[in-house]
């Protein structure tokens, strides 16, 4: 398809394609109901990512709006930082300028769970740069339902089990929203041939030595065995339901029990003990959060191990991502780590 032609396209939102008008309809309608002017656009050279861009290009024609495109070099091959480049060529075309920014970090350890935490941290400082509220994300069904099964794998609770919301609070003046959770990945890949012609791919999503990437090959063996996505999914919106209602009862607990000020989380340990272990795990879940201001929070085994250290000792120190946790008198308290003191990790 010409250049021109694509162009036209992203200008008519997608109008004369049926299949296609639906999907920017619904984006249309989510991005419009934030009432905000300025976007984050995260992306990589991928087939969600670039169905995300051209989306986002197309509804940037009809709205007043300024729209960011961004890139993550993770730096993690040899040629990643040729495949950006490449990248933004692409995006050129369609007038479409792309931000990228490198990582020069090493990464050595848990490499996908560190590159996400970097790439939420580089995000989130270009938009306090530029003034920018929202992070748009290609997020999609197929993420969705990967993200139960990979939860599901590590036992977690109804919480996790919800898997990913539409929209997350990263800091208190910025939202992560995923427009494209209920949108499959052959229409995102129809949308990025459409435009750009072309995608890239990245070999990592094919290494199986990530769990979701193990995971994301069983798709056919687990849909011919009767386990279907559109099924599963479902499940995860009945399971989304019932945990927001749950939350409109935590968040009732949590002001009435934990008080966050400069000094640290102090948390009334008589009514925390009333609780059973779910709502124990969020509300120290929570606290660690709130008080770190991190959008990512400590591994669920490691607060289940601080919790159960708690319970079999009141008189001694704990620490976890950057906090010292410890009991006085009816208090649990959490407060910063002094990092001079040596300590063995949970």
């Amino acid at each position: 398809m010409s250049k021109k032609n694509s162009n036209v396209i992203l200008k008519n939102n997608f109008e004369n394609y049926e299949e296609l008008s639906k999907i920017y309809s619904s984006f249309s309608k989510k991005l419009k109901s934030l009432k905000k002017k300025t976007f984050l656009v995260a992306l990589s050279g991928g087939p969600d990512s670039l169905a995300l861009t051209a989306l986002a290009k197309s509804y940037s024609y009809n709205n007043k709006c300024k729209i960011y495109f961004v890139l993550i070099d993770h730096n993690l091959r040899k040629n990643s930082s040729k495949e950006a480049h490449s990248v933004k060529k692409l995006l050129k075309k369609k007038h479409v300028s792309l931000n990228i920014i490198k990582n020069k970090k090493t990464i050595e350890k848990n490499i996908q769970s560190e590159a996400r935490k970097i790439r939420y941290d580089f995000l989130t400082s270009f938009c306090k740069k530029k003034k920018i509220k929202v992070i748009l994300t290609a997020h999609n069904f197929e993420d969705q339902v990967e993200t139960f099964f990979i939860r599901l794998s590590r036992g977690s609770g109804l919480h996790g089990l919800s898997s990913m919301k539409e929209i997350n609070t990263i800091t208190k003046k910025i939202v992560l929203v995923r427009p494209l959770l209920e949108t499959k990945k052959t229409q995102l890949k129809k949308i990025a041939r459409l435009i750009f012609g072309k995608f890239y791919k990245d070999p990592t999503n094919t290494d199986r030595k990530y769990l979701r990437t193990r995971i994301r090959s069983l798709k056919n063996s687990l849909e011919s065995s009767g386990l279907n996505y559109d099924r599963i999914f479902q499940s995860i919106n009945n399971l989304a339901s019932s945990r927001d209602t749950l939350d409109l009862f935590f968040n009732k607990i949590y002001l009435k029990i934990v008080n966050l000020n400069k000094k640290g989380v102090f948390i009334n340990f008589k009514e925390y003990n009333k609780l059973n272990q779910e709502m124990k795990f969020r509300i120290m879940k929570r606290s660690i959060q709130d008080f770190t201001n991190s959008y990512y929070s400590a591994r669920s085994k490691k607060i289940l191990n601080l919790m159960q250290q708690i319970e079999n000792n009141d008189k001694v120190q704990h620490f976890l991502s950057g906090c010292v946790i410890f009991r006085e008198k009816n208090q649990l308290i959490l407060k910063k780590q002094n990092k001079s003191i040596k300590f063995n990790k949970n």
